[in-house]
């Protein structure tokens, strides 16, 4: 199964010995490690899953590494496929390089060596994803408008409308769950360059010691492992809008570098002399007071007043209740489209206009499709909300629901599910939003077969 957050690596030697070390060695929580000794079980095992990785011997029993790196090519677009070779076989691994391979490795080899080759082989997997992405979407991409008539929301979206046709850097914030990342689409469908992409980037998913390479690409031999020059985000976003979210979680050195490519839009490569130019429109987000975190030492002074100059402050759903009809509305028509129109009893109503949702916007949306799984007859009741809502009502008296506890909702929800996904117990804990190993710890405790 593809595993999203790690490495998914395919392995493909007629070597028993290979294929041991990298089932052993290679395997770690950040990679998941498949192997394959033949080029049948390779196409067969490739046609059931995506790989970002590829690690495929040049001579395998049954056919040619060739050809099976063309098939890749074709039908894992976004893997990167790294060659092992023979020193006899260097000049079939340069045909490799140019039918598309990311790099090549002769053997005998070390394990470090194989390990950094697969880590920046990740990278180039991941840019070439994110890119493809980003070209395939930039021209469908619906308008993505704020939802909501309180005067808080008119408020946000007046300065959408200002900020929007500037190159002003843009400073979204709020609390986790507000829907800051609406308001970049916002801005950036709203701006000069809407036509162009849109990079978006959480900065706390950065890893820590690649991230300068992540952001700002690097330079062929600029580190050991770095055999082939490769851009970074900005150089994705040039001519569009880069967003970072949750940019507090930068740190402080890249924060300098970043506030020298708002000033001038310029900026270098790892390892590179020559300054490269783009024109990017920067928006970023957080939920932390950058002002406090100035006072900790924690951010950069003159970033933070740089990307002070505009800011948006996206108010949570506590304080604008009156938005919370027009954005149920709009998830139950939008969540499962597919279906008919649900609609909401009065007294489900009452209980949302009741809750106080800490979790604001995105909770509510994830309240709702919840109470969509168990609702009857395309109707939101009561009886299908969380406890926690139903009791900020202030009175316990709806039919039966009221006087479940959670863990009676929490096995109601899950038997729900499986029945809906026909016991497919990977798919029940994808809609779940929960790991495969929890579904299975929840199924034991409540009795739950199948």
């Amino acid at each position: 199964m593809y595993t999203t957050g790690a490495i998914n690596l395919l392995v493909v030697d007629d070597e028993p010995s290979i294929c041991r070390l990298a089932e052993k060695e290679l395997a770690a929580a950040n990679r998941v490690v498949t192997t394959a000794s033949t080029a049948r079980e390779a196409l067969t095992i490739s046609n059931k899953q995506d790989f970002d990785v590829i690690v495929l011997d040049v001579r395998l029993p049954d056919g040619h590494g060739l050809t099976l790196l063309e098939h890749f090519r074709n039908s894992l677009p976004d893997a990167e496929v790294v060659m092992i070779t023979g020193y006899s076989e260097v000049s079939v691994a340069v045909e490799a390089m140019k039918m598309g391979a990311y790099d090549y490795v002769t053997k005998p080899f070390t394990l470090e060596k194989i390990k950094l080759v697969i880590e920046k082989a990740f990278q180039a997997s991941a840019l070439r994803r994110e890119n493809r992405i980003l070209r395939t979407s930039a021209s469908r991409r619906p308008v993505r408008t704020l939802i909501g008539h309180s005067i808080a929301m008119k408020r946000v979206g007046y300065l959408i409308d200002k900020v929007a046709k500037t190159r002003a850097p843009v400073l979204i914030t709020g609390e986790s769950g507000v829907g800051k990342d609406v308001v970049a689409n916002a801005v950036h469908d709203k701006s000069t360059c809407a036509e162009k992409k849109l990079v978006v980037k959480n900065c706390g998913t950065f890893n820590k010691d690649l991230l300068r390479s992540e952001l700002f690409g690097y330079r062929k031999g600029a580190f050991t492992g770095a055999m082939d020059s490769q851009d970074g985000l900005l150089s994705l976003a040039n001519n569009g809008s880069l967003f970072l979210d949750e940019v507090g979680e930068l740190p402080l050195d890249v924060q300098s570098m970043l506030l020298r490519v708002l000033e001038t839009q310029k900026y270098r490569r790892v390892g590179d002399t020559e300054e490269r130019t783009v024109s990017v429109r920067f928006l970023f987000a957080t939920n932390r007071d950058l002002a406090k975190e100035v006072e900790a030492g924690r951010f950069n002074e003159a970033l933070y007043h740089r990307l002070n100059i505009f800011r948006i402050e996206i108010p949570p759903l506590r304080e604008r209740k009156e938005d919370i009809p027009v954005l149920t509305e709009y998830f139950l028509g939008h969540l499962y489209p597919e279906r008919p129109l649900y609609k909401i009893s009065k007294r489900a109503s009452e209980c949302f206009m009741s809750y106080h949702w800490p979790g604001n916007v995105r909770e509510l949306r994830n309240v709702i499709e919840r109470a969509i799984i168990l609702s009857e007859n395309e109707l939101l009741t009561a009886h299908s909300l969380p406890p926690e809502i139903i009791a900020s009502r202030g009175d316990a008296n709806d039919g039966s629901a009221a006087s479940l506890t959670l863990e009676q909702h929490e096995k109601e929800l899950i038997l729900r599910v499986l029945n809906i996904v026909g016991n497919n117990r990977n798919k029940a804990a994808q809609m779940l939003h929960i790991g495969r190993k929890t579904l299975y710890r929840k199924m034991c405790k409540f009795n739950i077969s199948g």
